[in-house]
């Protein structure tokens, strides 16, 4: 695509309807970069792990091709598309080395824990992660006790972007699909709350999309298929005043 310093294809590319249609009943958060700002430092431990076994891609390649997606369909790009074997223990390994960075570096997404404090509808978490990963960054951020429900790709026969994950998730917290609400920051993800029938809502406010924000890529929609991204919590919340209680009053004229 010219003009977009050599990217191949947008990073997102479906059709978004704004403002929404009606107030959800259920909000489904995907965990990595919405719930918790890990894409980076996910990247970074790929990207170390991979050239130690001999294969060589950036950060600017693991948010184009494996943003949102399960280990084992990156772990099968990397063998059949850049052609290379990865080591038996690879997936341990990064899963390993990623959970002792998160540790030290991992944070919630800034403004979220407000948001989560005042929800005032059901909410459930649906990912690619492992159940292992999921459960243990949430805990690290300070995040699980919002969530007693999280949903993981090893529930559904396929992940992302085939809808059966936010399906899966809306039929076990028995809500239509059509009164869920998915906060999502990938292609695949948005894509997936698309073809279940969801409101889709792009989040774009952690660390791997601040370049959106400062320029450093060129717009990467096509002018036929924009897609509207909110960069805050306070954003969403403005688009969706009522799913969160009010402030106190008190609070306000703090």
């Amino acid at each position: 695509m010219a003009g977009r310093r050599g990217h191949a294809r947008p990073l997102i590319h479906i059709p978004f309807r704004w403002p929404p249609t009606m107030t959800p009943s259920l909000v489904i958060f995907d965990c990595d970069g919405v719930l918790i700002d890990s894409e980076v430092i996910s990247a970074r431990v790929l990207v170390e792990l991979a050239r130690e076994a001999g294969v060589m891609f950036d950060e600017a390649y693991v948010r184009r091709n494996f943003l949102g997606r399960s280990f084992p369909t990156v772990a099968r790009h990397i063998r059949e598309v850049l052609g290379a074997a990865l080591p038996a223990d690879f997936e341990a390994a990064y899963r390993r080395r990623l959970l002792e960075r998160f540790e030290v570096d991992l944070r919630p997404t800034t403004g979220v824990l407000d948001v989560l404090a005042r929800l005032a509808v059901r909410a459930c978490v649906a990912t690619s992660s492992s159940p292992e990963r999921a459960a243990r960054s949430l805990a690290i951020a300070g995040l699980d006790r919002f969530f007693p429900r999280v949903f993981t790709a090893s529930e559904v026969p396929r992940g992302k972007p085939a809808p059966d994950l936010f399906l899966h998730a809306a039929q076990q917290m028995g809500v239509a699909p059509q009164a869920c609400l998915v906060i999502e920051d990938s292609a695949p993800g948005l894509e997936a709350a698309q073809a279940a029938g969801m409101q889709v809502a792009f989040f774009a406010g952690a660390s791997h999309l601040a370049s959106l924000r400062d320029g450093d890529i060129a717009q990467p929609f096509d002018s036929e298929s924009r897609l509207t991204p909110f960069w805050s919590w306070t954003d969403l919340v403005a688009v969706y005043p009522t799913l969160v209680e009010a402030r106190p009053e008190s609070e306000l004229r703090s």
